[in-house]
């Protein structure tokens, strides 16, 4: 069993970029690929355009001065202040897939949404391109706060928070870090500190993060002497026959129609091999413990990743924590079955914990 999931973490190396010659062909990006925003204008998500909401593209900024793009959903004939929600996720994806399909769902049922790019990647800015960070990752979240808190159509007492995968782990820390934040949900979440230092099921060993450590400052030499950072290459495109079924389903995600984009990482060239670094040594949800504003996670029971907000709800404290696993679902359905993604819940949740009349 070792042996498979050590295997498991050199195979998927969107989560863990560990480099594996001959699985993946890995890419360089130069530091500076990205001076200006250019924000698409046509309807590009992989889901159908919903006639009961406005959309809108807008920007916003983080406090490093990183300019986001994100897509605003607003319930269509309503009035006055509104609660609102941000979202993003999963974790190399972009705003036109999962997070997108939230938001409008979502705002279908009255809020004001807001399906943001993070940092780096898809068409928000920040260079160098398809970096992630658990401090400007997380920053992220708080910003969108910013945004939204101060539009006139928002009521800023009534704003809350959803990360999905990579992303859950960072709605995390943002509500234990932003008392403004009031409700958060996290979907299919994933710990990125904890499958960057541990690696799938906890199974690395301290020499074998050591070695990782050595491969990844290594290629940080090499990004240096290149003016240019080496992309982990996406999601494994062709699957080979051995990896285990979670890699095929991201597969089934990323890389066929039902969620293939253009501009995310995971259905293309990936992320920065040297981002694990920070994540292996800065342990994202040291203080969740400390989140008195409500929480609901929601897992698949089949889902490989279930430990990750099986073991985050425990730390959780309060009577407003919630842990909702949904029978037979896989880490991938979540992403956009509409028969397994339990809108009805998260509706309730949100208009319960943000008062929304």
């Amino acid at each position: 069993m070792r042996k498979i999931q050590a295997i498991a973490i050199l195979m998927f190396l969107t989560f863990t970029n560990v480099m594996a010659s001959g699985i993946i062909t890995v890419h360089n990006i130069k530091s500076t690929d990205m001076d200006t925003l250019e924000l698409t204008q046509e309807w590009d998500k992989t889901f159908p355009q919903s006639d009961k909401v406005e959309h809108s593209k807008i920007t916003f900024h983080n406090r490093y001065g990183i300019t986001l793009a994100a897509d605003l959903y607003k319930p269509k004939n309503r009035q006055g202040r509104l609660a609102a929600i941000a979202v993003s996720g999963p974790y190399g994806a972009v705003k036109e897939q999962v997070s997108g399909r939230y938001a409008q769902t979502l705002a279908e049922r009255g809020f004001l949404t807001l399906a943001f790019d993070p940092s780096f990647y898809g068409e928000s800015g920040g260079t160098p391109r398809y970096l992630t960070s658990p401090e400007i990752s997380t920053e992220d979240f708080s910003a969108a706060v910013d945004y939204l808190i101060t539009r006139n159509d928002v009521d800023p007492q009534h704003i809350g928070i959803l990360g999905i995968c990579g992303w859950g782990g960072f709605a995390l820390n943002a509500a234990a870090n932003d008392p403004r934040i009031k409700a958060t949900v996290t979907s299919t979440m994933y710990d990125m500190s904890r499958v960057n230092a541990n690696g799938y099921f906890d199974a690395m060993s301290a020499d074998d993060r050591y070695k990782l450590r050595e491969q990844l400052n290594a290629q940080r030499t090499e990004d240096y002497r290149n003016d240019s950072y080496e992309l982990n290459g996406g999601v494994v495109d062709p699957v080979p026959e051995d990896v285990p079924l979670f890699v095929r389903q991201y597969h089934d995600y990323y890389k066929t129609a039902r969620g293939y984009h253009r501009r995310s990482p995971n259905s293309n060239k990936g992320i920065s091999n040297i981002s694990s670094l920070a994540f292996i040594n800065m342990p994202l949800l040291s203080y969740i413990g400390e989140i008195r504003s409500a929480v609901l996670m929601i897992h698949g029971a089949e889902a490989h990743s279930r430990y990750f907000s099986e073991d985050a709800y425990k730390r959780l404290t309060g009577d407003n924590k919630e842990l909702l696993i949904i029978p037979g679902a896989n880490h991938v359905d979540l992403y956009d079955n509409l028969d397994v993604i339990p809108f009805d819940k998260i509706d309730g949740f949100f208009k319960k914990a943000l008062k929304e009349k």
